[in-house]
């Protein structure tokens, strides 16, 4: 299980999906070693559902998604996830989620806080205790 100082990851009742709860500022180490983690799940699953859960989120800190790791984990993502499921997401990251799924082939959704059960039925699987 991941468990950074901003991103922590769920326990779900599927091996291939994997659920992050992101909280605070998102540091460029907390990033470099989700997209570590995402790409070794590449390796091990031919494609995984992700839920991402905004909680407190304020943000990352500048430069904390170009890293090597972070850019090979999100175009490694294209042809991985099936389904990019976020809750809670910022203005306009949920307008650039949906965007992005009008335009690639991964099946990408927003929904608010109070919607969370329903994004966790998207992604095909439940929490469960760690």
């Amino acid at each position: 299980m991941l468990q950074l100082p901003s991103i922590k990851e769920a326990p779900t009742s599927q091996p291939h999906v994997f659920a992050f709860h992101i909280t605070g500022e998102v540091t460029r180490t907390d990033m470099e070693a989700m997209a570590d983690y995402m790409n070794d799940q590449f390796d091990r699953f031919e494609t995984v559902n992700m839920l991402m859960i905004f909680d407190d989120y304020e943000g990352s800190e500048a430069g904390a998604g170009f890293s090597w790791e972070a850019l090979k984990s999100r175009i490694r993502s294209v042809s991985k996830v099936g389904k990019y499921v976020v809750v809670g997401a910022p203005e306009p990251a949920e307008k650039m989620i949906e965007v992005m799924g009008a335009i690639l082939p991964v099946d990408a959704q927003t929904f608010s806080r109070d919607n969370e059960h329903i994004a966790w039925r998207e992604v095909g699987a439940e929490r469960t205790a760690a």
